[in-house]
């Protein structure tokens, strides 16, 4: 049985293996481990898929106000292990992640993807999603 949940900021460590697969290894553990104590005294929390007490999915789900949105939550950094994937896991996941956001107040879920992460396209698509923009970055 599967356990949907959001984290409590002692166990954030909890996600880092998951988050170092998403990004396959191109951040380093230590790493990952500092950005996550950080992100949890902003404006974030972590949502995860338990099974049997283990960590097998994860989002971040940011929270902020937007003019043109509204109250918002950005799911960010959304990973589940490749042995789930396929089977509405991630439909499940994103209904409770839906049902969660909505009953703290939030009215629109937004986010940004991977140019290349086709498969995640085809479920945002599903799950209604519309592309709005382009993500820009710039290291400073």
């Amino acid at each position: 049985m599967f356990q949907f949940k959001i984290l409590e900021k002692r166990e954030i460590d909890l996600v880092v293996p998951l988050v170092y697969k998403l990004n396959q290894g191109r951040i380093l553990v230590e790493v990952l481990k500092a950005r996550f104590a950080d992100m949890v005294n902003q404006n974030y929390e972590c949502a995860v898929i338990l099974e049997d007490g283990v960590a097998i999915g994860v989002s971040g789900l940011w929270y902020c106000t937007r003019h043109y949105s509204g109250r918002s939550v950005e799911p960010d950094h959304v990973y589940i292990e490749e042995a789930y994937r396929g089977n509405g896991l991630g439909k499940q996941f994103f209904e409770w992640i839906y049902n969660y956001v909505s009953e703290k107040g939030y009215e629109v879920v937004e986010l940004n993807t991977y140019v290349s992460n086709y498969a995640s396209h085809k479920f945002y698509y599903n799950e209604g999603f519309k592309i709005l923009g382009y993500h820009f970055l710039k290291k400073l």
